[in-house]
């Protein structure tokens, strides 16, 4: 289930509509359902309290104003991956710099900022 500080996306009738992050989820007066306060991450950002069951928050689809929702917790990567590195063939070991395509010269400003 997601909670607090947890981000989730938002589904609106099967299509990703947004994504945000749980702010506060608070018991409401009828078991088995809470106050979702959600930070809309979009610009500008928004902040809305929802009224959900439990297992709408859980990632079950659900109505609002006859469109079908759903939450789903986004796991966010533990740490960047790292890149393999690429095999190396012989226009790699060529300089970059400046390449000849017959009718003009293509500098790399990259290449330039190193000299």
């Amino acid at each position: 289930m997601a909670t607090e500080n947890d981000l989730v996306l938002i589904y609106l009738e099967d299509e990703p509509l947004s994504f945000a992050r749980i702010e506060d989820i608070l018991a409401d007066s009828k078991p088995g359902w809470y106050h979702v306060k959600l930070l809309l991450l979009q610009i500008p950002p928004q902040i809305v309290s929802w009224i959900l069951r439990d297992v709408y928050i859980e990632g079950a689809e659900f109505t609002m104003q006859g469109k079908r929702m759903r939450l789903e917790k986004v796991a966010a990567p533990d740490e960047l991956q790292p890149h393999e590195p690429k095999a190396q063939n012989k226009e790699e070991d060529e300089p970059k710099s400046i390449k000849d395509t017959g009718q003009a010269k293509v500098i790399s400003l990259a290449d330039l900022k190193k000299k």
